[in-house]
């Protein structure tokens, strides 16, 4: 099992250069086909007969412009990707906003890899619920890539977080290649106290095996939630503690027309991350 091909969401944003160079290392380090998504945030569909506001406007002249920033955005991935040395990489424009866009070119992708919103500087057209849109829809495992810090290594010491729910089943089976390569890898289970069936006789431990009859190295730890702090922030904290360059964990959610309902770890993760995570739904 290896990524074959890696999907980047390539914007404006101010931040968009580290998740770009995240994805040209994951593409050197497994050999993948590297895509770069730009969307111009405006759907050709309006364009239809028929459509809204048919006959008052020249759409081809307004959508002009949007592609070419979007050309503009994926020169810089161009660029970037060429400098990682990518071996195959292609650079694509969607007609479309992002979220709806990279979640149905994901269908075709092994990993997509995005970047956390910053709030005090948003892209255009780019949601705030974008990430967790995507996560929720895309059908895919996506790495978060946090707006603040830089990202030399990802993924030589690992944290799992284990609930032994389905998403994170999906996420733990999503970052096998980079768990066998890793360094370090630890995978944490928060309140173990639950029912017996959800976690076996000894939580953590029917993971570690499946993993360690991957080849790769295990350690597991129980925590308990202070009472200060909830799942979420404790993960962040124990990341910290472990000196963790990637954190792999579900994202529990699901959609409600285009609004995306998270669970509170999910949402505090997207809000907080310090360093990339890796999630599944």
């Amino acid at each position: 099992m290896s990524y074959k091909t890696i999907l980047v969401h390539v914007d404006e944003s101010a931040h968009v250069d580290e998740q770009i160079e995240t994805a040209a290392r994951l593409a050197m380090k497994y050999d993948a086909h590297l895509i770069g998504l730009a969307a111009t945030g405006i759907s050709a569909q309006f364009s239809f007969p028929g459509a809204m506001g048919e006959g008052t406007f020249n759409f081809a002249e307004i959508l002009k412009p949007l592609r070419q920033r979007a050309d503009n955005v994926l020169a810089k991935f161009e660029t970037i990707t060429q400098k990682f040395d990518v071996r195959s990489y292609e650079k694509r424009v969607a007609d479309d906003d992002a979220g709806a866009a990279l979640s149905l070119q994901a269908r075709y992708a092994d990993l997509v890899v995005i970047g956390q919103i910053d709030a005090n500087a948003p892209a255009l057209f780019l949601g705030s619920d974008f990430p967790q849109y995507v996560l929720v829809n895309s059908g895919r495992p996506v790495l978060m890539v946090p707006y603040i810090g830089h990202f030399a290594q990802v993924g030589k010491r690992v944290l799992v977080a284990w609930d032994a729910s389905m998403s994170a089943t999906r996420a733990v089976t999503a970052a096998i290649p980079i768990l066998k390569q890793a360094d370090f890898v630890q995978v944490v289970v928060f309140n173990a106290e639950k029912p017996s069936w959800v976690h076996g006789e000894q939580p953590g431990t029917d993971i570690a095996l499946y993993l360690a009859r991957h080849g790769i190295n295990i350690e597991v730890s129980q925590q308990t939630t202070p009472s200060d702090l909830g799942v979420g922030n404790a993960l962040l904290s124990h990341a910290l503690d472990c000196n963790a360059d990637l954190l792999v964990m579900g994202g529990y959610g699901h959609s409600r027309f285009r609004e995306v309902m998270l669970g509170g770890a999910t949402r505090t993760i997207l809000s907080s991350m310090t360093i990339p995570v890796l999630m599944a739904h």
